[in-house]
C-alpha cells in the first residue's frame, strides 16, 4: 500500500478517534471502506490524495455498482465514508473541493425497524424462575432494555455506580461519548434488585460491571444477543428477538402512548430528530389499522353485485 495514501488515512483515523471520539467499530468500518478505495486507486497508479477528482469518484461509484453482491445501502455507506474523508482533505488543504459531492447514489428504501407489540413483550418477559441466577440476570437485562431503550453497547458497558436505585435512574454513555440519564421502570427495578442480591456469587475482586457472565467477568454484547435470542425461542415468540428489537419496541410504545417525539429522541440518545422520526411511520401504521377497524366511515362501501365490474 502506498505510504502516501496510507499515512494520510492513518492521520484521518486518528482524528476520528481522538477529536470525534468515534467508537472502535465505526473506526473499523471507515478503515475498511477507505482501504478498499486505496487499493482501487493503486490499480490506477494514483499515489496521492490530491489526484482524487470527480471523474475518479464517479468511476469508483460505478465500480461498486457493478458488483452484484454489493447492496445499494453498502454503496451508500462507502460513499458516505468517502465524502466525510474528502471534506477533511479539503480542510487539510490537500484538496481544493470535495470531489464526492454531487455524485448520485442509489436510491434506498427506508426499512422500518422491527418491533414487538405489547403482548409479545409481556410474553417474552413472563419469566418467573428465580432459582437460577442467570435467569434472574437475563430478565433484569431484558427488563432494563425495554424500560429504557438503551443500546446494547450501552448496557454491557454499565458499571454498578451507573445505577441509582434510590432515584430510579441509570447513567449511560452513548455515541460520541455523550452521557444521558434514563429513568428506570418499576419492574426493571424489581428484577435489578433480585440480580444484585445474586450478583455476588459471580463476582471477582475489582470487577465493577453491573452484568456479569458465568465466568465472573463483564458480560459481552454477543452473549447478550445469544441469551435474548434463546429466550425468544423458549417463550415461543414467532418473531426473532434481539436487543435492538427491544429498543425499537420501547421507542414505538413510548411514541404511541405519549406522542412526544422530542422526549423519545432524548431517551434514545439520537443526535438528530430525523433518526427518531422513523418511529412516526410505525406509529402511523398502528393508528391507521385501529382507524380502519373502528371508524364507522373508514370502510369502503360494499358494492352490490350489479355495481361490480
Amino acid at each position: 500500500m502506498s505510504e502516501s495514501l496510507s499515512s494520510v488515512l492513518h492521520t484521518y483515523l486518528e482524528y476520528l478517534r481522538v477529536e470525534r471520539q468515534l467508537s472502535a467499530h465505526t473506526l473499523s468500518n471507515y478503515q475498511r471502506h477507505l482501504q478498499a478505495l486505496i487499493e482501487w486507486l493503486q490499480e490506477k497508479q494514483i499515489q496521492d490524495w490530491g489526484e482524487l477528482n470527480n471523474p475518479l469518484v464517479r468511476q469508483w461509484a460505478h465500480t461498486l455498482r457493478k458488483h452484484k453482491d454489493t447492496s445499494p445501502r453498502t454503496i451508500s455507506t462507502k460513499m458516505s465514508a468517502l465524502r466525510s474523508f474528502a471534506d477533511w482533505l479539503v480542510i487539510r488543504g490537500i484538496l481544493a473541493a470535495n470531489p464526492a459531492r454531487g455524485v448520485a447514489l442509489p436510491k434506498l428504501g427506508r426499512p422500518l425497524p422491527k418491533n414487538l407489540d405489547v403482548d409479545q413483550v409481556h410474553q417474552l418477559l413472563n419469566i418467573t424462575d428465580e432459582s437460577d441466577p442467570l435467569v434472574v440476570r437475563d430478565r433484569a437485562i431484558m427488563e432494563l432494555f425495554y424500560s429504557t431503550g438503551m443500546r446494547l453497547s450501552e448496557l454491557v458497558a454499565l458499571d454498578l455506580n451507573d445505577l441509582d436505585m434510590t432515584s430510579r435512574q441509570v447513567r449511560v454513555i452513548g455515541k460520541g461519548n455523550k452521557e444521558r440519564i434514563l429513568p428506570v421502570g418499576r419492574l426493571a427495578l424489581e428484577w435489578l434488585e433480585k440480580w444484585l442480591r445474586t450478583r455476588t456469587a459471580f463476582l471477582l475482586e475489582g470487577e465493577t460491571a453491573l452484568f456479569l457472565s458465568s465466568r465472573k467477568r463483564r458480560i459481552t454484547a454477543r452473549m447478550v444477543e445469544i441469551r435474548i435470542e434463546q429466550w425468544g425461542q423458549k417463550q415461543t415468540l414467532n418473531s426473532h428477538v434481539h436487543p435492538h428489537k427491544l429498543r425499537h419496541s420501547f421507542a414505538t410504545h413510548m411514541l404511541e402512548s405519549s406522542g412526544d417525539l422530542r422526549a423519545v429522541q432524548e431517551l434514545l440518545g439520537h443526535a438528530n430528530l430525523a433518526t427518531t422520526q422513523i418511529y412516526t411511520h410505525l406509529d402511523f401504521q398502528h393508528l391507521a389499522a385501529v382507524y380502519d377497524q373502528t371508524h364507522p366511515r373508514s370502510k369502503r362501501k360494499k358494492l352490490k353485485p350489479e355495481e361490480e365490474e
